[in-house]
């Protein structure tokens, strides 16, 4: 028996081989709806979950009686941008947005610090106790913020740090939920990168700024962001924490122009164009660092 040409001879007959078999259409064209469909929902969620940011922004640009009459309309009925001028001649937003920095940048780099520090302790060094402290930090992460808000209170009035900068930024400036997202990138990099550096006489803080916190830059750009976000938007112990009109930050800020601090009316147009302004930091931080924030095993994998 030979093969030529596609064809097979047998016993001195030939024999057309069968042609080889091609994807079946039907397959192919349920793949290609069910793509579609999953597409679509995307599409729907992603709407469903930027719609509200929308209102935001067209509702800045109301009048109050629009605002009132079509609050979800994504067209202003009359544009109009009293709300953005007010902001920066009857409220004082600029001081608003100075304490927002200083406490934001104060607790954010506290919280990479000081969190990189307790993480690498609890991963590396070896000490009695070392396990019944990481379970009590993720204790502290299963207890609901909102339970230690009077303890926090009773706590600084006792310290003599109410109603200060000192208040509104120490207790936020050690986070749980940082040191375990630290402590388990450390543990995915490999102990020997640190040997060469105890080998030429460097210490234990040496080694950890010198050798392992470089190589958790993933890690360090996670917490960067997170702790930036959360202490920005951060509302609850502000609230606690001060009593001056003067230490207000954004979020109390606005939270007193929903109250009507200036004045009557319902005031959306200045609330959402002030939340609108608000959002753009966080924003603006997350689109420069979000490749980074994506790789989070890059440290450990080049370790």
């Amino acid at each position: 028996m030979t093969a030529l040409l596609g064809e097979t001879v047998v016993d001195g007959e030939r024999m057309a081989q069968p042609a080889p078999s091609t994807p079946r259409r039907g397959i192919s064209a349920r793949l290609r709806t069910t793509s579609i469909l999953g597409y679509l929902l995307l599409v729907i969620l992603a709407l469903v979950y930027i719609y509200p940011f929308l209102i935001s922004i067209s509702g800045s640009f109301k009048t109050d009686a629009d605002a009132t009459s079509n609050p979800l309309s994504l067209i202003p009925s009359t544009w109009s941008s009293a709300a953005y001028e007010r902001l920066f001649t009857d409220v004082p937003l600029p001081l608003w947005t100075m304490n927002s920095t200083i406490i934001t940048l104060c607790v954010t780099l506290g919280r990479v610090f000081f969190d990189s520090l307790a993480a690498y302790a609890l991963s590396r060094l070896r000490f009695r106790g070392r396990g019944v402290i990481f379970a009590a930090l993720i204790g502290v992460m299963a207890v609901p913020s909102v339970v230690l808000l009077i303890p926090r209170f009773l706590i600084l009035k006792e310290l003599g740090l109410f109603n200060t900068y000192g208040g509104m930024i120490i207790p936020l400036i050690i986070d749980a939920g940082g040191i375990f997202i630290m402590k388990q990138f450390f543990e995915s990099i490999p102990v020997s990168v640190e040997e060469a550096a105890r080998i030429d006489g460097a210490g234990i803080f040496r080694t950890f700024w010198t050798i392992v916190l470089p190589m958790a830059r993933p890690a360090v750009v996670t917490l960067f962001i997170l702790s930036f976000q959360g202490s920005w938007n951060e509302y609850a112990h502000f609230v606690i924490s001060k009593q001056d009109a003067d230490l207000n930050t954004l979020t109390t800020g606005v939270a007193s122009l929903v109250s009507g601090q200036l004045g009557s009316g319902n005031q959306y147009p200045l609330v959402l164009a002030s939340a609108v302004l608000m959002t753009i930091p966080v924003a603006v931080i997350f689109f420069i660092f979000q490749r980074r924030i994506m790789n989070t095993t890059e440290g450990g994998e080049k370790g």
